[in-house]
């Protein structure tokens, strides 16, 4: 299996993922988004010394996890491209910072130290809540939950048809680089000097492919707006849900529990 077909892969998979059965899966689209959107709000307001008050954020992705059934390490692998660049925020606050905020026996720790601790779990929680609210919510649902909460339609025409069609162009671009493997045997990747000639070509087949997509869809009665299938009432339970998630996530936000736990444990 080559890079492009691994890439397709694995896009199926998060729409395998999406369309599970779980009750966070059966949760209404609208109720998981505004709940996620909360839920990255209150984690980036945490002050960038703050660390202890940040780590108990992390209950709320690992519950999911758990009762969605979804795989802890299936999350890391689909984003080992962007965690590098999240955990990067921040790296060189210990050069910059370096007042003592710590002092763990012999072992000093300064405030740069502790902000970059703080700013990378901050992107790791809300890359996790990110993927958690796709890993259980089909892309169809979350636009029709989009178009609920008034997002206007040509940006959720956008995210869907993005998302959609990064599998075409992924399938026109796997074509071209088999052909080229085929005619230079042995060789790996593609020679600069095809650089040129191969993005003309992908250009130039994409907006074909692209030209035919738009007929089908004008065809099949589209008007500058998707009709999703997406129907389902936003019920009791969902508003529990959504409530009772953000009530815990400013509960988090303004009661420092490691120091309450502390404190008992202590006593």
């Amino acid at each position: 299996m080559n890079k492009m077909q691994r890439a397709m892969h694995e896009l199926s998979e998060m729409d395998e993922l999406a369309a599970g059965s779980s009750p966070v899966h059966a949760l209404h689209p609208a109720a998981k988004l505004i709940t996620t959107v909360v839920y990255i709000l209150v984690t980036l307001s945490f002050d960038k010394y703050d660390l202890g008050g940040l780590v108990p954020m992390v209950l709320w992705p690992v519950m999911l996890f758990q009762i969605s059934g979804t795989s802890v390490k299936t999350c890391f692998y689909k984003l080992r491209i962007v965690l590098p660049l999240v955990m990067a925020v921040g790296l060189f606050n210990p050069f910059f910072d370096k007042t003592v905020l710590l002092q763990l026996g012999s072992l000093s720790v300064s405030g740069g130290v502790v902000s970059m601790l703080t700013l990378m779990l901050k992107g790791v929680f809300c890359l996790m809540a990110s993927f958690l609210l796709m890993a259980t919510t089909p892309i169809d649902s979350l636009c029709a939950a989009l178009r609920k909460l008034r997002v206007p339609k040509l940006i959720v025409t956008l995210l869907l048809l993005t998302y959609r069609y990064v599998g075409v162009m992924t399938e026109e671009l796997a074509v071209m680089t088999e052909a080229y493997s085929l005619r230079a045997p042995g060789q790996k990747g593609i020679h600069i000097s095809a650089w040129g000639s191969f993005l003309g070509q992908l250009l130039l087949r994409s907006m074909d492919r692209a030209q035919e997509l738009y007929s089908s869809m004008l065809l099949r009665g589209y008007r500058q707006e998707f009709y999703y299938a997406d129907h389902r009432a936003f019920r009791r339970g969902d508003a529990l849900y959504m409530l009772a998630c953000s009530s815990v996530f400013l509960l988090l936000r303004n009661v420092r529990i490691a120091e309450l736990l502390g404190s008992t444990i202590v006593r």
